[in-house]
């Protein structure tokens, strides 16, 4: 946890909360950074669960996740990870993982981890776009928009985060306009980690990869969180397709295929720089309308 007063560097705060605490053979303890006051970030839980399950498995790595987000977790209260052995076979093994708060499941996540192998290789071709290093990154985009904002909320959206993004074509955040229900991100932690264990990066890039995705399914009605929607994740999935470090550029390619009765589908492919499809996400999440909290 952070001392009080201490600014902490967002890539450490991040590593230290995958840092879980093992209570039990099958059962861990996590807990939300300082930074985060109001709610529990989706990408933490699952992430978190995620380190949970990987702590169980000796060898096979996880190629796959599906997860549901039950009720909203309290960043004051621990959260009780409990793992499910459910199979460990010669080629796969199987996790379930149970996320608790105050005797409530809060979140769900089942993973199967695979031992490499050999076999058919074919991908979907990555997007030709602009470089990284040519787009502007978000965190510069708030700074620019945080004086057009009360004084409670400016913290809240400048807080540091530990994932560089930049998109090819941004949403303004105080102002959204009507865009294409896609969009084309890159994303990248913001300095390097010493671990080179594919179960670190895979966590981390878990993390990340619910940054934004949910953004994608209002970007057609000019609406975000801070402006005209209620938003929340339902559920999420992701298949991890080959090695990738998380500390060097990906490219997320985000689309919606559909929004209806409240709910707004999103699909995402994750390329690494030099085009190879590294994980692919699906992820559905609520989306009410309702008045500005302006």
């Amino acid at each position: 946890m952070a001392t009080e007063g201490k600014k902490v560097d967002p890539v450490d705060e991040l590593v230290g909360i995958l840092d879980l605490e093992r209570i039990e053979v099958d059962r861990f303890r996590g807990f939300t950074p300082p930074s985060r006051s109001i709610r529990i970030f989706g990408g933490q839980v699952i992430s978190q669960a995620l380190v949970s399950a990987c702590r169980t498995v000796d060898g096979p790595i996880c190629h796959s996740l599906h997860a549901y987000f039950i009720r909203p977790g309290n960043p004051e209260v621990p959260i009780l990870y409990e793992v499910d052995r459910a199979r460990d076979g010669k080629s796969f093994a199987t996790r379930r993982v149970i996320a608790i708060q105050n005797g409530e499941q809060i979140f769900n996540l089942a993973a199967s981890f695979h031992t490499k192998e050999e076999g058919f290789d074919h991908q979907q071709d990555m997007p030709d776009v602009p470089a990284p290093e040519d787009l502007t990154s978000e965190a510069e985009q708030r700074l620019s928009m945080a004086q057009q904002l009360p004084e409670p909320m400016k913290s809240a959206f400048m807080a540091e985060q530990p994932i560089d993004i930049r998109s090819v074509k941004p949403q303004n955040i105080i102002n959204p306009q009507k865009l294409d229900p896609e969009n084309f991100t890159w994303i990248k932690l913001k300095k390097r980690v010493a671990a080179d264990d594919q179960h670190t990066h895979h966590t981390i890039l878990a993390y990340a990869s619910d940054m934004s995705l949910l953004d994608t399914c209002v970007r057609p009605h000019g609406v975000n969180f801070f402006k005209g929607a209620q938003m929340a994740s339902l559920d999420h999935a992701m298949w991890f397709h080959g090695d990738f470090r998380a500390d060097e550029w990906l490219l997320y390619v985000q689309e919606s295929p559909k929004a209806s009765n409240g709910r707004g589908m999103n699909f995402g492919r994750i390329y690494r720089r030099d085009g190879v499809l590294i994980a692919t996400v699906a992820q559905e999440g609520l989306i009410r309308p309702y008045k500005s909290k302006r």
